[in-house]
């Protein structure tokens, strides 16, 4: 025991541990004390990161002198990057050195990153003069050392957020027991308090810091954001003495790995018909471990070969049914990930394209302030706030009635509803686009690439409703992928739904540079340009339409086929059941050997 007084029915039975390896008590760690101290951080990292992806571009295009395709493609790389280093995160920490202290080194690199990218901005050497030209094309170039250390601390900013993205909410997480009927509801529950703090701490990034930074100046709007993640990292050492830690499972590609390849090694043996004859370990291992035991499936049956008994005991040859139920749940969902990846790229236009056109639209509010194009993205996160909301309050309890499902609807429901409203969006985003084209021809402005005399507000549907989509798409695919993955690999899971947002941002720089490519040829003006009133977005957002039909069509292929876990509420209860129906058999056997 840790040297704490107490009840053994105190101590937490899911595994979790001090620093020092002891078994805590579920009084003194964990709980909400605990992930109160942990949600700050997440509060300001959140904030720091919208305040720079969402005006990134603007400062690209604005401050560095970069084309309008050069510049999305430099933040949709920046951005694909950040969404894609999580999955090596989590299997550093599954792995080696735990979350807590794979959080705490990646948590210094992001703050590293945050004060070099508040210098870049700030001190004359490090920046360019300032230029006015629209096209960008006479005004003088960053030099090498300008561009190294602005985009050194960008990608400094890539390594610690891929080890703290997939783990911060994974620690947040643990510190409820699940083995405990009362923190296991109160889990529930963590995970809406957790989204609110997360939406409000963007809308602040997108509305608070990027004005800021375009009306007051980038190194306030730089400054800010480093000095919160300075403060949120000491808040988070303080909370120390209050956490439950997990204990590293190992890495779970390792583990995958050995399944695979056993697999492979005994394709030739037939499975037995009773599940019963495969390789598995004994219950109490599971419970003094505090760990699950998986039944097996019907899912990816291939793969219950490396459980077949061949009288092999090389964990490279046999693995536990638990083991191989662990790695089909990590395969199964990968088909439903490259479905999300299609409208993770149109995510990828919120902070690029959209804004891009916003500068070109009537910004003035009265006679002295102006919308920074940036900002709206805040509406995003307002729209997506108050649907969630709703979508809790209203539609959950409405449609439980009918489908009798405590959610509601099932998760890859809601998944699709969001994938229809992506397909709406971008269909009034290419209309929208083709009246500020016809606007600007109209007025005599094309050429000359000047503002067009139509309000920024033509374009808030689009970003209210790509709100109301993640309402849909990315809380469901969030709680999806962290759902459906077993606990050993939860923060794996957890790192799905950011490798899908990292895909979808390379996916967009693909789809940008070739097609910015393609309608150049033959001597055609291309659909992209530095000038968008001679551009043709409308085009570029119409064929995005079309991608999402067809996107959505693969996602309603595999959502059928697919087959959900079993709940983990219900796995405990029949795990406890069949641990009573083993002792009670034992203790008959010990009778009858006495008798």
């Amino acid at each position: 025991m840790s040297g704490e007084e107490g009840n053994i029915d105190d101590y937490t039975q899911d595994g979790t541990v001090d620093l020092k390896g002891n078994p805590v008590r579920r009084s003194k760690r964990g709980g909400w004390r605990a992930c109160s101290f942990v949600v700050v951080y997440e509060v300001f990292e959140r904030m720091a990161y919208h305040g720079i992806s969402s005006n990134l571009v603007m400062y690209l295009t604005d401050k560095l002198h970069h084309g309008t395709v050069k510049s999305a493609n430099n933040v949709t790389n920046w951005g694909g990057t950040i969404w894609v280093t999580p999955i090596f995160g989590a299997g550093v920490a599954e792995a080696y050195l735990g979350r807590y202290w794979t959080f705490i080194i990646a948590s210094f690199f992001n703050l590293m990153g945050m004060i070099v990218l508040a210098l870049s901005v700030s001190l004359s050497g490090l920046k360019p003069p300032p230029c006015n030209d629209i096209n960008s094309q006479d005004c003088r170039k960053a030099s090498t050392l300008q561009l190294g250390t602005f985009f050194v601390a960008l990608y400094t900013l890539v390594v610690g957020t891929g080890g703290t993205k997939p783990n911060i909410l994974t620690i947040a997480a643990d510190q409820f027991d699940e083995f405990e009927p009362k923190e296991k509801a109160h889990k529930l529950s963590f995970f809406n308090w957790w989204m609110f703090n997360i939406f409000f701490a963007t809308l602040l990034g997108n509305t608070v810091l990027v004005y800021i930074q375009e009306d007051v100046g980038w190194v306030l709007g730089y400054g800010l954001p480093a000095l919160g993640l300075a403060i949120a990292i000491a808040i988070f050492l303080a909370g120390t003495p209050f956490y439950r830690h997990k204990k590293p499972a190992g890495s779970p590609f390792t583990r995958m790995a050995k399944v695979i390849v056993a697999a492979i090694r005994k394709m030739n043996v037939p499975l037995p018909t009773d599940p019963q004859e495969l390789y598995e370990l004994d219950l109490e291992y599971y419970t003094q471990k505090g760990k699950y035991r998986i039944g097996s499936t019907q899912n990816l049956r291939f793969f219950n070969k490396a459980a077949v008994k061949t009288g092999a005991t090389n964990p490279w040859i046999l693995c536990s049914v638990s083991q191989v139920e662990e790695t089909t749940q990590m395969l199964a969902m990968i088909p439903i990930l490259v479905a999300t990846f299609v409208p993770s790229t149109m995510l990828a236009q919120i902070n690029t394209l959209f804004v891009k056109q916003g500068t070109t639209l009537d910004r003035a509010i009265g006679s002295s302030f102006k919308i920074p194009p940036a900002s709206l993205t805040g509406f995003v996160t307002l729209s997506m706030l108050v649907c969630v909301v709703l979508y809790d309050r209203c539609f959950v309890r409405i449609t439980r009635r009918w489908t009798k499902n405590p959610r509601g609807i099932t998760l890859l429901q809601r998944m699709g509803i969001g994938l229809v409203i992506h397909i709406i969006i971008m269909v009034i985003a290419s209309f929208t686009e083709r009246y500020r084209l016809s606007v600007a021809k109209d007025h005599g402005i094309v050429e000359k690439g000047q503002q067009v005399p139509l309000t920024i507000f033509i374009m808030l549907p689009q970003f209210v409703l790509m709100g109301t989509a993640d309402a849909f798409l990315e809380v469901a695919k969030i709680e999806f992928f962290y759902d459906q993955a077993p606990e050993s690999m939860k923060s794996l899971g957890t790192s799905y739904s950011m490798t899908t947002l990292g895909v979808g941002n390379f996916l967009s720089s693909f789809l940008l540079s070739t097609v910015s490519d393609i309608t150049k040829r033959h001597g055609h003006k291309g659909w992209i340009l530095n000038n968008l009133n001679v551009c043709h977005l409308d085009y570029y957002y119409a064929f995005f339409a079309i991608l999402n039909v067809l996107n959505f069509v693969f996602f309603l292929v595999v959502a059928k086929f697919y087959v959900y876990k079993a709940e983990v509420s219900d796995s405990m209860e029949v795990l406890t059941e069949e641990l009573k129906v083993m002792r009670l058999r034992a203790s008959a056997q010990e009778a009858t050997v006495a008798n």
